[in-house]
């Protein structure tokens, strides 16, 4: 009884929010934009983790191994023999990620305001490429079209259509003799949307290319990246990962900026205690890679939980994503839960993607600390299964409980959250009928 007073309680403050935000048209055009993309991101990350088998070939002695470990030996040689074909899809549908949001997000908000949609969503795709990339050689940058990209296609594809919502006014309509076919008509009309937004935005980009010698998406990172020298602890590193999941609420690739801090921390301190334990004493430093791992075990947010209370849900949408996320988030690759649940723009979730990777966190420190797990020391593979990274950090079969343990955790925080918003669907669903 007591559970259900607060969880109305929550319902009565976030639902308003929620409501409130859900039917502003930008931010509707965001989430529909994202949904739009949202199959490139599972198509792509399924190559990535086939791409990258669980197994750390430093550590594999072909005179000793089982079957079990000489097929993943054979899949990562085939995988490092082929790694250019396999990596192609996924280059051209996550790493385009931006792009093809680029396209959904203007179409979506153009069609709001009654604007031709397809014109109006490649007419940003042209200008966003002409902002967030570059010719090196011959050869465009691909670095800011993925998800790296991602808070300036959001800027481009909103701004992009509001110049050619203003230019796409009668006053400004190129008007011919009827007999002027249609088509012919709305060529000519699309001119000037597309000259005025490559002017606008295309000419503010190279101001401060002049003024920075830095791309737009380059200059927007560098404001972001946490301008403080990191301290290698707990408390810092909370603070560093924190900040990275409250850009992932508003649409920004945190971990793309957080990544570099405190994966060379992971790295640094998984390596000082390999080499102790190599000298025969023992490892020291509970903040290695191990802690990374479970910072994003799941993806940012801790969101395996959440997935967990998906795929029992009484809404069958959140249950099909739930099943086609699965694979992806438990290798720690959790776009398509951020962007289809969605989790980024949703005032209901905000508080279980920040709190979950903070007790996580926490408890994970500590029982490295007190001994009831292992510490850290083999750089295991990047995108291999949760609990696969639990076993390959220590070769401790312990840590692979201690983290089906978080888990368990994570789903209690995320349930009266995930109800909330599974009630707010049914209710929708039941209006609709």
């Amino acid at each position: 009884m007591e559970n259900n007073i607060k969880m109305n309680k929550l319902e009565t403050i976030l639902t308003p929010i929620a409501n409130r935000l859900g039917n502003q048209r930008h931010l509707r055009a965001i989430s529909s934009g994202m949904m739009f993309a949202l199959p490139f991101i599972v198509i792509g990350s399924f190559f990535m983790i086939f791409a990258n088998p669980p197994i750390n070939m430093e550590m594999y002695n072909p005179a000793t191994a089982g079957i079990g470990l000489r097929f993943l030996a054979a899949w990562k040689t085939f995988a490092l023999d082929h790694i250019g074909h396999i990596m192609l899809p996924y280059d051209l549908t996550m790493g385009l990620f931006s792009v093809y949001a680029t396209f959904g997000m203007s179409h979506f908000l153009a069609k709001e305001y009654h604007l031709d949609a397809p014109a109006a969503g490649f007419i940003s795709v042209a200008a966003f490429m002409m902002v967030a990339t570059k010719v090196i050689e011959g050869q465009l940058s691909m670095e800011y079209l993925g998800t790296n990209g991602l808070f300036v296609a959001i800027i481009i594809s909103l701004l992009s259509v509001e110049v050619t919502r203003l230019f796409s006014q009668e006053r400004y309509q190129i008007k011919m003799h009827e007999s002027v076919p249609p088509a012919v008509m709305s060529f000519l009309n699309s001119l000037l949307p597309l000259v005025a937004n490559i002017i606008l935005i295309y000419g503010v980009s190279l101001v401060l290319f002049k003024a920075t010698g830095l791309l737009l998406p380059e200059w927007i990172m560098s404001i972001l990246t946490p301008a403080v020298n990191v301290a290698n602890s707990l408390w810092g590193y909370i603070l560093i990962v924190t900040f990275g999941n409250i850009l992932w609420l508003i649409g920004i690739n945190g971990p793309s900026i957080i990544f570099s801090i405190i994966f060379t921390i992971g790295i640094t301190n998984t390596g000082e205690n390999a080499s102790l334990l190599s000298a025969g004493q023992s490892a020291m430093s509970a903040m290695n890679l191990q802690m990374f791992r479970i910072a994003i075990m799941g993806g940012s947010g801790g969101t395996l939980g959440l997935l967990l209370l998906m795929l029992r849900s009484k809404v069958k949408y959140l249950r099909t994503l739930g099943k086609v996320s699965a694979i992806p988030v438990i290798s720690g690759i959790n776009e398509p839960l951020i962007f289809g649940t969605p989790i980024a723009f949703n005032p209901i979730y905000a508080i279980p993607f920040l709190v979950c990777p903070i007790i996580n966190l926490i408890v994970a420190y500590y029982a490295q600390v007190w001994g009831i797990i292992s510490k850290g020391f083999i750089v295991d593979p990047s995108f291999t299964p949760f609990f696969a990274q639990a076993y390959l950090s220590s070769l401790d079969w312990r840590n692979v409980a201690f983290v089906l343990g978080l888990v368990l955790l994570n789903v209690f925080i995320y349930y009266p959250f995930f109800k909330i918003h599974e009630k707010q669907i049914l209710q929708n669903e039941m209006k609709a009928l």
